[in-house]
């Protein structure tokens, strides 16, 4: 890692809303800030509101966001002191940001190793079992052979997953009912994999039958101290894509809170973990079963920032630049709840893609709501990218409060010109099993199909 400096100027390496929300952070902490910008993305909200512009290809991800050297390039020509990765693109790119260090430039993200280390799922689970984190019963690495798989399968009992060690997005992925589907089951996952990831390694886990996605957002100094910002709940999810999430959990108690954040702080404290990091579980019958760690900063992070009234992305620049956590375990204080819904530009039911020009945009306001997104009237949203265009946040001092509130900005919320997923939200939020909470991971595309039948 280069000497610790002081941060001036950050390159932000990424678009839409994230880059909006890492400008607004810089910009409060009297950081200049570099947007870099795809062709399609010339008359984007970060580019116009940056101290500096730089343009780094045409609109494919491979030829801009994901191009490296143009990267670099930027960063150099522009003198930044520091990239911010935000998600997605190049966020997880082990190789990247040792490239970006290799150039004396702070990298705003955990350590190389660490992404590398929890970017491989076998490795992942490896490393987290060693921490003491509690993992779901099954290989305790790579499957070679369909009889290997088959003993461990036996041992752990049907049904099974196969999961792809690289990569997700449930990509590589397959659930084995019994015996006589793994081996068949086995080869599509391994082939997906290969497609997908380039990577054609598996691994095997029993299959939590309705479990929960539960998430803890963890933060670490790099030099052997770290705290848990609590959980979030993110079990409302369409083919492993994250729809809604709030936090806290409407299941977990404080005394579980506690004990489990008290778990994860305690491993990357010991892993000596720098920057955010969010570790996700499985939660069934009261039992926690890690999945995966993500060294980047969630989506779903405003939630968090919500119930803490702690800015993760200031806290990312801080930690960066050699500074010390700014609160300790003790000091953080979790207080009401709040929900973020994911607005996409395509079809609320059919989950068709629907970029083009926005007519008419107005943002709900009022007291505790926000809304992070990039886009305005009169902006086209280029059909490139992820179909996300804004996130919806709202607090509450009761899980029923911050409803009540999600509902009326929700009806508030207008944008015209694309079909949106807000009709999507407004009916999930009337249902009787999201007003108290109680839903798994399956809810969401069991309540689709019986919708559409």
């Amino acid at each position: 890692m280069p000497e610790i400096k002081p941060i001036k100027r950050i390159l932000i390496a990424n678009r839409g809303e994230i880059a909006l929300r890492i400008l607004r952070a810089a910009h409060e902490m009297g950081i200049e800030t570099v947007a870099v910008h795809s062709t399609a993305d010339a008359d984007a909200m970060h580019v116009r509101l940056a101290n500096h512009a730089v343009c780094i290809g045409p609109p494919p991800a491979k030829d801009s966001y994901l191009n490296v050297a143009a990267i670099i390039s930027a960063a150099e020509i522009a003198h930044c002191d520091a990239i911010h990765p935000g998600y997605g693109f190049l966020s997880e790119n082990a190789k990247f940001a040792e490239i970006v260090e290799a150039h004396d430039i702070v990298w705003i993200g955990p350590k190389p190793e660490h992404i590398r280390t929890m970017g491989d799922k076998v490795e992942a689970k490896r490393t987290a079992g060693a921490l003491g984190l509690p993992l779901v019963p099954g290989s305790d690495g790579a499957i070679d052979t369909f009889e290997q798989a088959r003993e461990i399968a036996a041992q752990i009992g049907y049904p099974v997953l196969v999961k792809a060690a690289s990569g997700g997005g449930g990509r590589g992925m397959k659930v084995v009912p019994d015996e006589s589907q793994l081996e068949s089951l086995m080869s599509q996952a391994r082939n997906e994999a290969k497609s997908a990831f380039g990577d054609d390694t598996v691994y095997l886990e029993k299959y939590l039958g309705n479990p929960r996605h539960i998430e803890f957002q963890i933060f670490g100094d790099g030099r052997g101290h770290a705290v848990h910002l609590g959980e979030r709940d993110c079990s409302l999810q369409r083919r492993h894509q994250k729809v809604l999430e709030e936090a806290p959990s409407p299941v977990i108690s404080a005394e579980e809170r506690d004990r489990m954040g008290g778990i994860v702080a305690k491993a990357m404290a010991d892993m000596e973990y720098r920057g955010a990091g969010t570790i996700e579980f499985l939660w069934e019958d009261g039992e926690f079963y890690f999945i995966e760690m993500n060294t980047r900063l969630q989506v779903e992070h405003p939630v968090t920032e919500m119930i803490t009234g702690i800015d993760l992305v200031r806290e990312q620049i801080r930690v960066a630049s050699g500074k010390d956590l700014s609160c300790t375990q003790d000091e953080i204080r979790f207080t009401g709840h709040a929900i973020e819904c994911r607005i996409n530009a395509e079809d609320a039911y059919s989950f068709a893609p629907s970029p083009g020009k926005v007519t008419a945009y107005h943002a709900a306001g009022g007291m505790h709501v926000r809304v992070d997104s990039g886009i305005y009237a009169g902006y086209s949203i280029p059909p490139y990218y992820d179909s996300m265009i804004a996130k919806l946040i709202v607090y509450g001092r009761s899980r029923e409060k911050c409803m009540m509130r999600l509902r009326r900005a929700l009806q508030e919320m207008v944008i015209e010109g694309v079909k949106t997923s807000i009709p999507l939200h407004q009916e999930l939020i009337e249902q009787d099993d999201i007003r108290t909470g109680d839903y798994s991971i399956k809810w969401l595309e069991d309540w689709l199909a019986e919708r559409e039948s």
